[in-house]
């Protein structure tokens, strides 16, 4: 068994016995390996987002929260290699970290037969290295914009010159290059902040309600833009 089947194969281990714990040393030797070998396994499983955690005492040990991991997915090699190609589209975007995540975590739960074949297709498609065009601070602004929390940016305009702004953060435009959406308190108007020229990005303690503004049309912006919304279905 490889480091990867091996993985898998805890989290369903520990899926199929939670509430109860499994300690290290029973984990190790179930799989063969050194109790190191398994701490190293389950520290990796908790910093790709597997909600872990480790009950105290002699009875205790390593337990998984069943009601915050996936079920095993009955998805095909081609629907898997067809994320990884929709998702490369995604680099460069404020949303490429979690893109990453999902795809880790779909591929976590599908066999290893599966897997394989989904390599293998994946493997016959080229696509460009850079689909989009690299933008600073995606995290700093997302996370901002998730918590409703006010935003200080310094921003530089066509001619390089930056200036020092309040903004409370509504949304992003895709494109190349992406744009943050955010009503500026100096001029009390929503405009696009390209990501490209955001030098710096700090969000601030202060919250704020968003505001009623349309974002597949904003005037001033050139173009009509299309929200999530009006594509997929979120329910």
């Amino acid at each position: 068994m490889n480091r990867t089947e091996r993985l898998y194969a805890l989290v369903e281990e520990l899926r199929a016995v939670s509430p109860r714990p499994r300690s290290a040393r029973w984990l190790a030797e179930r799989f063969g390996v050194s109790t190191r070998t398994i701490e190293r396994d389950l520290g990796a499983l908790q910093q790709s987002g597997v909600p872990l955690y480790a009950e105290p005492g002699r009875s205790g040990g390593y337990v998984v929260d069943k009601d915050h991991t996936l079920p095993p997915l009955t998805i095909t090699p081609a629907e898997a290699a067809a994320l990884a190609v929709a998702l490369h589209a995604l680099a460069g975007t404020p949303f490429a970290a979690d893109a990453r995540s999902a795809l880790y975590k779909v591929f976590a739960v599908m066999p290893q037969r599966d897997r394989q074949a989904a390599r293998e297709l994946a493997s016959l498609v080229r696509l460009p290295a850079d689909p989009v065009r690299p933008t600073p601070l995606p995290p700093t602004l997302r996370e901002a914009l998730s918590g409703h929390r006010l935003l200080h940016l310094r921003y530089a305009d066509a001619r390089g010159e930056t200036s020092d702004l309040t903004v409370e953060p509504l949304g992003f435009l895709g494109g190349d290059p992406w744009c943050l959406v955010g009503w500026c308190r100096l001029c009390s108007a929503a405009h696009g902040f390209r990501l490209d020229r955001i030098r710096e990005a700090r969000a601030l303690e202060e919250t704020v309600e968003p505001r009623p503004v349309d974002l597949s049309r904003l005037g001033g912006l050139g173009e009509d833009f299309v929200t999530l919304d009006t594509l997929y279905s979120f329910a």
